[in-house]
């Protein structure tokens, strides 16, 4: 995906159809100009629905969309003929979204199939028309029932990336390098802080024609959960990943500090994230001499799998992805 094109968060103001108002109409016809009521029903409003689309992979179709209406009911008719309904207003979006309220943050609705449809806000009812009003004591009632208002709100819509694997560093720690070796995805790399500023995602092959999703997203540093640099705005990416590989470069001052960190930022932002499993690979692991690996790898946390790697010369990319694979499928 485009840097410049990946939007994934949008705030629009939607409104459904109000619903159409019934008749009062009064029979009238040769030989029995007193035929009593007859008036039709009013039609619903039309409905603001969202449906999941596995072809969108960012809301970038909706930026600059800032109110959606759906159509308003017809009034009904004589002889007891309905209104027509009003026209729904269907919103394609990616899978992977969610719906929130704007003005409380409550999440109202989620969006995790293509072809899954979700009514946001449903039209107003149709009126009733004055048939319905009929009785032994009101024989000819010459009104009816208006139809009701539709309803109205900002929602904030979010994308959070749908993938099995979730890519979790400091700033060139060497995941845009990994899963451009990995996928077939071309992110930006670069030797400098941030060159990831957008999340990449990336169809890894594996053995049999097998495949899992793997996803970049930019380095989170220290006060990421705070806002600081750019990882607040794309944690929630890595909220719906089945695995969580955290990546730390060979030449850190400290391995076991800076693998705390990311613990430390993750749990702050949700503490959910830390019951997913996870992977630890140590990356550039071809700037280390043969005779330092040893005391390397004593440097290394122990709750988790740990795998050394280099992506520029494919040392244990294979041992990588069969690990990977295994946590997926246990």
């Amino acid at each position: 995906m485009a840097n410049v094109n990946f939007i994934d968060y949008v705030k629009i103001f939607f409104r459904s159809g109000k619903g159409g108002g019934g008749s009062a109409h009064l029979a009238r016809f040769a030989g029995e100009p007193k035929a009593g009521p007859d008036g039709g029903d009013g039609g619903r409003g039309g409905h603001i629905i969202l449906r999941g689309n596995s072809q969108l992979w960012t809301l970038l179709h909706l930026k600059y969309t800032k109110h959606v209406y759906a159509g308003d009911g017809g009034y009904g008719f004589k002889n007891k003929s309905f209104g027509a309904d009003g026209k729904d207003m269907i919103v394609e979006v990616p899978v992977g979204v969610v719906i929130k309220n704007a003005e409380t943050g409550e999440v109202e609705a989620e969006i995790m199939e293509d072809g899954q449809e979700v009514v946001l806000l449903k039209g107003g009812r149709g009126g009733l028309g004055n048939v319905h009003f009929k009785s032994s004591v009101r024989q000819t009632p010459r009104f009816a029932q208006p139809g009701e208002p539709g309803i109205e709100g900002w929602k904030i819509i979010e994308l959070k990336l749908l993938a099995d694997v979730g890519l979790v560093g400091f700033p060139n720690a060497g995941k845009s390098t990994l899963i451009s070796v990995l996928s077939n995805a071309k992110p930006k790399i670069a030797d400098y802080p941030f060159t990831t500023i957008v999340p990449n995602l990336g169809m890894v092959s594996y053995r049999d024609f097998r495949s899992f999703v793997i996803a970049d997203i930019p380095g989170i540093i220290e006060g990421a959960s705070q806002g600081k640099g750019l990882g607040l705005r794309f944690l929630r990416h890595i909220e719906r990943n089945s695995l969580l590989l955290f990546m730390i470069a060979a030449d850190s001052p400290s391995i076991k500090k800076e693998y705390k960190i990311l613990l430390k930022e993750l749990k702050a932002y949700n503490p959910e994230l830390l019951e997913k499993k996870r992977i630890l690979a140590i990356t550039k692991m071809d700037i280390v001499p043969d005779n330092e690996v040893k005391a390397l790898k004593r440097k290394v946390p122990d709750d988790c799998p740990v795998m050394f790697i280099s992506s520029l010369s494919q040392m244990g990319l294979v041992e990588l992805k069969d690990e990977i694979w295994q946590a997926l499928n246990k």
